[in-house]
C-alpha cells in the first residue's frame, strides 16, 4: 500500500520517537484490520496488544479510546465516565480529517496530526500498568512496542493530555 499521502508516515513518526529518546521495537507484518486478524502476532510480538476506537458524541466531540485488544468496552458506561452525549463511531472522513489515518490503522500516535487538539485521548488505566504496549505506527502492516511511560512522553510532545479511566 502506498502511504505517501499520509500526513505523518511511519518513518516520520519513528524519527520523532528517536528525537524524543523513546525506546521502541518495530515489527513488520502483513496488514491486519481487526483484532481477530492480529491474534497470530501475540506470540511473535511481546507486549500488550491494543486497539483504538475513534468515537464522537452527538455534540461532535471526538475521542480516541485506547484499550487492550480484549478489554470489553461498554459504550453506555464510557459515555457516563466521560460525561458526554451518545457516542458513535466517527466516519472514515472525520478520521482522516482529524487524525490523518485510515480505518484499520487508527493508533494513539495519530494525534500527532491533531494539531487543533480536537480529539480527546482516553487511555484504559489497566493497559497503562503493562510493561510494554503495542500499536500500529500509522499503518496496519507494522507494530511498535514501547513502554506506557514513553507513550505518555509522546502525548506530552503533541500537547495532548490523556484521560485515564478504568474500563
Amino acid at each position: 500500500m502506498d502511504n505517501s499521502d499520509l500526513p505523518t508516515p511511519p518513518e516520520a513518526l519513528l524519527a520523532v520517537f528517536d528525537k524524543l529518546g523513546i525506546t521502541y521495537t518495530k515489527y513488520d507484518h502483513a496488514p491486519v484490520f481487526t483484532v481477530a486478524e492480529s491474534e497470530h502476532l501475540y506470540t511473535v510480538i511481546p507486549g500488550l496488544h491494543c486497539r483504538n476506537l475513534f468515537l464522537r458524541d452527538k455534540k461532535k466531540a471526538m475521542f480516541l479510546v485506547v484499550v487492550a485488544d480484549h478489554t470489553p468496552v461498554d459504550i453506555k458506561q464510557l459515555e457516563e465516565k466521560l460525561g458526554c452525549g451518545r457516542l458513535s463511531f466517527g466516519s472514515a472522513e472525520r478520521l482522516w480529517e482529524n487524525l490523518g489515518v485510515r480505518p484499520g490503522s487508527v493508533c494513539p500516535f495519530s494525534v500527532i496530526n491533531d494539531t487543533n487538539h480536537a480529539v480527546q485521548v482516553v487511555l484504559d488505566a489497566a493497559m497503562m500498568q503493562s510493561d510494554l504496549v503495542c500499536y500500529h505506527p500509522m499503518i496496519n502492516s507494522m507494530t511498535v512496542s514501547l513502554t506506557p511511560k514513553d507513550l505518555l512522553r509522546f502525548f506530552e510532545h503533541t500537547g495532548h493530555e490523556p484521560v485515564r479511566i478504568d474500563l
